[in-house]
């Protein structure tokens, strides 16, 4: 039995944690649960066989609460290939309080989220070390330190790499050409192969003596029994033990192509985290402040919530704020895309990163450090790359078992030929080593990672926020993609469309009269009016009366207006019946129509309605030619939703659908086999959002950290949907080429090694070129995963505005 701690948020009363008690004893294996609202925490007995903390964290969540958990990041130093990283995964994932732990090969991190009653920071990075690897906080001000550890490290394994050459090339040379008899030469050989062996080579043996200790086998472990055994025979032959030829230049050649290949793949994966790089360079380095009327600059770090800020023409926005006094003109095109310079004025919002043009204000700050929007990407960005796709655990199984596998293939080789074949030792020994040095589970771990952490990158360049991997793969499954009305496919705001002057009435005058009459009017859609007319407005009215549910009564300079509906106009003995064909044509379209009378006769008719978005017949035409079936929901009755639907190209309406609804539809359409997307502003639509396979929320561009959405496009343009859905397809393809390479490599090779070809065309393979054959995979994979730097985004919005 174990006796764990939850830490429950959510719950305001006694009834409260009743439920959440009553929720935990239901769990099978559960022995005893008792909930404190006080101090708001769950003492739970269990049994590990039966039940765990992600189950219970499950039923705490159903129940209506929450469980707190704190996230870690750490940056991990000493990986080599998917067997280490799944030595650490496991380690953590099997540690008190651990619900859930991603360990990323490509970007050596490892992504953490535990319970804080059972465990700390601390104590999670002596698991990492315990394993045999370092491990780096990334909490703020580390990452300089963890450059500069990546950055030594980079260099210690090229100067390894160098050494470990400068000795194998001599030792090449002189076993195909040599000036001194066999047995000066086979010490000399002796002598330059041993420090690669064991001073460059020593790493090897370590690797291997830690996986031994976590019970596993990993890369380390092959090239390590591979080289030992060529130069353990060598050594042999040396001492006269046994009679042949000697293969010094085996060892030490497969241990500098080893190193050289790993350090090639050191400097490819660096540049696949070149998106978060971007990132972090756009920050400005320093902030100027005002401090007793003067100003004083400081590190942009030291800006605290509330300082006012000082910018000047071409210096960055230093953090996120309000303006409290000037005007200027800010270029907003790293977080909106938008080339053109924003104007802004006092009460005006500022973002961090952005770069001031033109004039000199100064303004209040109100988001500081992780809490700006360009940290926020960021840190959706890096939790995105440390996250873990559901088709990389494919490769997570093989790597498990890959290694041992191995080296029983290369121990079944040499019985093999030297046994049953009749060939020789050292034509048995050749083969064994061959196999186990061309053996390359580190193509398998790289393959998805790499892929993953480019394509994220590239989204959160163009403002699409990918939250995680498996959002990116499920997006790439979807087939239909629903669209909330208001905000999403609409303005979001009611805007004059027609104006229809009659009996001789000026479209000018008869709408500068209405907007007369509505100018202190809180109607949307006499705000819609007065908005159209600008500043032409005439005289306030003398007298004015609000109808309810018909309209307005209106004097103005002699004029008796009234402004309404056809009932107000009934009510009021005006003849309407002449302009019905135009009433009817124009609410068919969707829009409210706004009845105007002057002085007993109708004057005008004025048509109102939210605007389609003008990227929305794009989007939506985009989609169905890739193959997506799209469908409006909206809470408007039909008749207007299916004019907007027309405007669109959407055929699928889903009107007159309660907020609370929304959700309950697109549960229907999962159950049809469709794989859904909802895009909403993330607001009203977040149960909706949550609901469907993909929730895809617009942000504003302050609020990137939209909880709703699985994706978030900052740039709150609909045509960045079609880009998303793109990139998704795009990056999964890439994966399976590099899944597809990374297993072919192996499939093939590992029997070439064996010997799969000598008896039908003499064909052996030399250890040397298996070695470099297996640095050329991992190098191959990153490098195709790199390649997604040429893809090109934004073709949907520059196709928009040619």
């Amino acid at each position: 039995m174990k006796t764990t701690t939850l830490r429950i948020t959510g719950m305001h009363c006694a009834s409260c944690a009743a439920n959440t008690e009553s929720a935990l004893k239901k769990l099978p294996g559960v022995i005893q649960a008792s909930v404190n609202p006080a101090t708001e925490k769950a003492t739970i007995q269990f049994d590990p066989a039966v039940t765990g903390e992600i189950r219970m964290k499950k039923a705490v969540e159903e129940a209506g609460f929450g469980v707190a958990l704190n996230e870690a990041n750490f940056g991990i130093l000493g990986m080599h290939c998917a067997s280490c990283a799944k030595v650490i995964e496991e380690a953590l994932t099997n540690t008190e309080g651990v619900h859930s732990a991603a360990v990323n090969l490509a970007s050596e991190t490892a992504a953490i989220k535990y319970n804080p009653e059972l465990t700390s920071l601390s104590a999670l990075k002596k698991v990492i070390e315990k394993s045999g690897y370092q491990a780096m906080s990334r909490v703020s001000g580390s990452v300089d330190q963890e450059k500069a550890a990546r950055a030594r490290a980079e260099r210690n394994l090229r100067l390894r790499m160098i050494f470990s050459f400068s000795l194998a090339i001599p030792t090449f040379i002189l076993m195909l050409v040599s000036p001194f008899d066999m047995e000066t030469t086979h010490w000399i050989l002796l002598a330059l192969t041993a420090p690669v062996q064991f001073v460059i080579g020593a790493p090897f043996y370590v690797g291997t003596f830690k996986a031994l200790r976590n019970r596993r086998a990993n890369m380390d472990t092959l090239i390590a029994v591979g080289t030992s055994a060529a130069f353990v025979y060598s050594f042999l032959v040396t001492l006269h033990i046994f009679e042949g030829d000697v293969y010094y230049d085996t060892s030490g050649l497969i241990i500098s192509i080893v190193l050289l290949g790993r350090w090639l793949e050191e400097r490819a994966k660096g540049r696949t985290s070149e998106a978060i790089k971007k990132l972090v360079g756009l920050q400005a380095k320093t902030a100027t402040i005002i401090e007793n009327g003067q100003e004083k600059q400081i590190p942009v770090d030291e800006v605290e919530s509330g300082q006012i800020v000082a910018v000047k023409p071409g210096e960055k926005v230093p953090v996120d704020g309000i303006i409290t006094e000037g005007y200027s003109a800010v270029d907003e095109s790293m977080l909106t895309g938008e080339s053109l310079p924003v104007e802004k004025k006092t009460g005006d919002s500022v973002i961090g990163a952005t770069l001031n043009k033109t004039g000199y204000f100064r303004f209040k700050a109100t988001e500081v450090g992780a809490e700006t929007a360009l940290a926020q990407i960021i840190k959706l960005v890096e939790n995105a790359q440390a996250s873990k796709a559901p088709i990389q655990r494919l490769a997570d199984i093989v790597s498990g078992f890959f290694v041992p596998v191995v080296i029983g293939i290369a121990l079944v080789t040499f019985l093999v030929w030297f046994l049953a074949g009749g060939q020789s030792f050292i034509f048995a020994l050749t083969a064994f080593i061959a196999v186990l040095v061309i053996a390359c589970p580190c193509a398998l771990g790289l393959a998805t990672p790499t892929a993953i952490m480019v394509g994220t990158g590239k989204g959160a360049q163009n403002g699409i926020l990918i939250k995680s991997a498996a959002a990116l793969e499920r997006a790439y499954k979807v087939n239909t993609i629903v669209f909330d009305k208001t905000g999403t496919l609409t303005e979001g705001h009611p805007a004059v469309t027609d104006i229809v002057p009659l009996n001789g009435w000026k479209s000018e005058d008869a709408l500068n009269l209405a907007a007369a009459v509505e100018k202190n009017s809180e109607h949307p859609l006499a705000a819609a009016v007065v908005e159209a007319a600008g500043k032409k407005v005439l005289n306030p009215p003398q007298e004015f009366e609000a109808l309810s549910g018909l309209g307005v009564k209106a004097r103005i300079d002699g004029w008796d207006i009234l402004l309404g509906n056809s009932l107000l106009m009934q009510q009021n003995g005006i003849r309407t019946v002449d302009f019905e064909a135009i009433l009817s044509r124009l609410e068919n379209e969707g829009k409210t129509v706004i009845l105007m009378a002057v002085n007993q006769q109708m004057a005008a008719l004025i048509a109102v309605a939210d605007r389609l978005k003008e990227s929305a017949p794009e989007t939506i035409a985009s989609l169905q030619s890739m193959g997506i079936e799209t469908v409006m929901i909206t809470g408007d009755n039909r008749l207007t939703a299916q004019a907007i639907g027309r405007k669109a190209g959407i055929q699928k309406i889903l009107a007159e659908v309660l907020p609370q609804d929304k959700s309950t539809e697109i549960g229907k359409l999962q159950s049809a086999g469709k794989v859904t997307a909802m895009v909403g502003d993330g607001i009203n639509d977040a149960p909706a959002l949550a609901k469907a396979d993909i929730g895809i929320a617009l942000g504003s561009g302050t609020d990137v950290a939209l909880e709703s959405g699985d994706i978030v496009l900052v740039r709150n343009d609909l045509r960045d949907v079609v880009e998303a859905i793109q990139l998704s397809r795009y990056t999964i393809r890439k994966i399976r080429q590099n899944l597809f390479w990374a297993f072919i490599y192996n499939t093939l090779g590992i029997p070439v090694a064996a010997g799969i070809l000598y008896p039908f065309w003499g064909i052996q393979l030399n250890p040397i070129i298996a070695a470099a054959a297996m640095g050329l995979s991992s190098i191959s994979v990153v490098v195709n995963s790199l390649l997604m730097n040429r893809y090109r985004m934004g073709k949907q919005r520059s196709h928009g505005k040619s």
